[in-house]
């Protein structure tokens, strides 16, 4: 009887017990709970050529980023001269409040953030002139339901990052394009640590400059399908309708976003955006 029933316990406890592979839970610091905007948030009085920050999370955050990089767009474009509104809120994206910008910065947005409406607006401002910068997790979801926005906007899908426990490794940016303010005083080669985004192909058409590209040799392109040989772009603009997109895959860590390079490029990706020829 003791045997007999040592082993029912066993059975019941093998059968409460989670799978030896499962996943373990999601942090919800770095995965919130999706949420869709629909009342837009109440923008300030602003000078003209203000800039928009948004850093909407319904995929992956990094909080500690996400601040720091607003704190430093938010230092920059007050240094510039323009007036500045940040917000989580997506359904900034309207066309009344759009017009209020002449630059959007998509600070590691992440998932879907936007609907039919919103989509529409934000597009809709681009094409007709509107500048937008793309910081890091704002290209960098695995996939996206709105086609537009990888094969138009950033022309290129992003495939994945150096991961652990190399995710974090010392390489080499090749600044190709000085013609850009973003780039215009940055070295030739450019040697920083950071987690390398890889995309499924080099971006084309649309007025495509790339502006930066990252030398493989100089780190360990981990796992071995983040490779993409050369060219590898880090750093590209593209002309979309009358507009401007400036996407840089850099700044993973909130520390980044106190190096002096960093905030230059940053600074001159705003200014870029902000003009109005692509």
């Amino acid at each position: 009887m003791m045997l007999r029933a040592a082993l029912v316990l066993a059975i019941a406890l093998q059968a409460t017990a989670p799978a030896p592979d499962a996943s373990p839970p999601r942090d919800p610091r770095n995965w919130p709970t999706p949420v869709m905007d629909t009342v837009p948030p109440t923008v300030p009085a602003l000078r003209k050529g203000a800039v928009l920050v948004l850093s909407k999370t319904n995929g992956f955050r990094d909080p500690d980023q996400i601040a720091a990089a607003n704190k430093a767009v938010g230092e920059i474009v007050r240094g510039i001269g323009y007036d500045i509104f940040v917000t989580e809120n997506a359904a900034v994206m309207n066309p009344r409040d759009l017009a209020r910008f002449s630059v959007v910065v998509l600070n590691s947005t992440s998932g879907t953030i936007f609907d039919d409406k919103q989509r529409a607006a934000f597009k809709t401002w681009i094409e007709q002139g509107g500048g937008v910068v793309l910081l890091h997790g704002a290209g960098g979801d695995p996939s996206y339901d709105w086609a537009w926005y990888p094969q138009v906007l950033i022309g290129a899908q992003f495939i994945g990052h150096t991961g652990r426990p190399k995710q974090f490794q010392q390489g080499t940016i090749d600044v190709i394009d000085r013609s850009n303010p973003a780039t215009r005083d940055l070295p030739a080669k450019w040697v920083r640590t950071e987690e390398w985004y890889s995309f499924d192909r080099v971006p084309t058409g649309y007025g495509t400059r790339i502006l930066a590209t990252l030398d493989e040799t100089s780190y360990e392109p981990f796992p071995e399908r983040v490779r993409m040989g050369s060219p590898h772009p880090i750093i590209w603009t593209r002309c979309i309708g009358k507009g401007r997109m400036f996407f840089s895959a850099l700044g993973h860590k909130a520390e980044t976003y106190a190096e002096p390079l960093h905030r230059k490029l940053i600074a001159g990706a705003i200014r870029w955006a902000a003009g109005r020829k692509c």
